[in-house]
């Protein structure tokens, strides 16, 4: 019986269907809840289910969106974990987004200084003796591509370190794991920088 709770959860996050079977089960985010033990049970994810599981949740779409800001702004809301670009018809396009971790978040207004498609990776000085420590030794620096973790494209921010760009990380968007980087699925990215040029003001709050 437990073992189909835990396959009716799974088949849910996965956009699948199975026959009904219990008026009582009940989900909430990645538990269940299990009315023979009557406790909440809590499904171990892996990457891909999670990711699955951000990509609806954060779909892009348009919606209302009310702002004093000009058409074209782009506007991220670290708390949410979405980006908007203003359409300035009293909607904007909304993305998900993954955010920077404690101690590794900011606020502020930049403007979009470059963009670059499939961009190289120079990790900060500070970030390969961070890694260092952490066990993990990172590259002076790594070419774009598919395994770059800048992912498709890159909006960088003033003169800052920070960038909005893409992942190979599904299950990222949405989470709290980044250095002060914005990351978005890289079709996401794709999206935006073909509609955002360079100078475009960008808020972040």
């Amino acid at each position: 019986m437990r073992l189909r709770y835990r396959l009716s959860l799974l088949a849910l996050c996965l956009g699948l269907a199975l026959p009904p079977v219990s008026p009582a089960q009940a989900f909430a985010d990645n538990k269940f809840y299990d009315p023979v033990t009557k406790q909440w049970v809590e499904l171990k994810m892996t990457p891909d289910v999670a990711g699955k599981i951000a990509r609806r949740k954060f779909k892009r779409k348009i919606v209302d969106f009310n702002s004093s800001e000009a058409p074209g702004t782009i506007i991220v809301d670290t708390e949410d974990r979405f980006l908007y670009h203003v359409l300035g018809d009293g909607t904007a396009m909304r993305y998900g987004i993954g955010v920077g971790r404690d101690g590794f978040t900011w606020r502020g207004e930049q403007k979009v200084t470059r963009k670059a498609e499939w961009p190289g990776w120079t990790p900060p000085p500070e970030m390969i003796v961070r890694e260092r420590k952490n066990g993990r030794k990172l590259p002076a620096f790594m070419p774009g591509g598919p395994k770059n973790p800048m992912g498709a494209r890159a909006l960088y921010l003033g003169n800052t370190i920070y960038r909005i760009h893409g992942t190979n990380e599904d299950w990222s968007i949405g989470q709290a794991v980044s250095s002060g980087c914005f990351r978005m699925w890289n079709e996401d990215v794709e999206h935006l920088y073909s509609q955002v040029p360079v100078g475009a003001k960008v808020v972040i709050r």
